[in-house]
């Protein structure tokens, strides 16, 4: 069932780069669950929380109601992305990491910000 917001337009709920962030931060959950408890409120907080502000940016600026506004918090997703991305790569070069599998996390966290400039890039030429 395709779900509608207060201004009849389709739910950010629709949007495959919602729905891929989505699947990122649970990846990215499952992935610091095997983190060590050291890092319980280090890089394990701060990548889960990178990995849900761009869900929920991209669900926030949706639903405010302006192209531009829109963007912005796209763009605010966007940069949370790049900071999820450089976390990863801190995670990689740790020794508790070397065993750990990336490729799933690395190909969706690609797709996220492929999907997010292409929708940026979009929505500014529409105006």
């Amino acid at each position: 069932m395709e779900t509608q917001n207060v201004n009849n337009k389709k739910s950010y709920k629709d949007l495959t780069v919602w729905k891929k962030s989505i699947q990122l931060s649970v990846e990215i959950y499952t992935l610091t669950g095997n983190f060590p408890d050291s890092e319980k409120f280090g890089l394990s907080s701060q990548m889960s929380r990178a990995a849900i502000s761009i869900a929920s940016n991209i669900a926030e600026g949706s639903g405010r109601g302006s192209k531009k506004d829109f963007c912005h918090f796209l763009r605010i997703a966007l940069g949370s992305a790049n900071e999820l991305e450089t976390q990863i790569e801190i995670a990689k070069l740790l020794p508790f990491s070397k065993n750990l599998d990336y490729n799933n996390i690395d190909n969706l966290l690609t797709e996220v910000l492929k999907m997010l400039y292409a929708l940026i890039n979009s929505l500014a030429s529409s105006n």
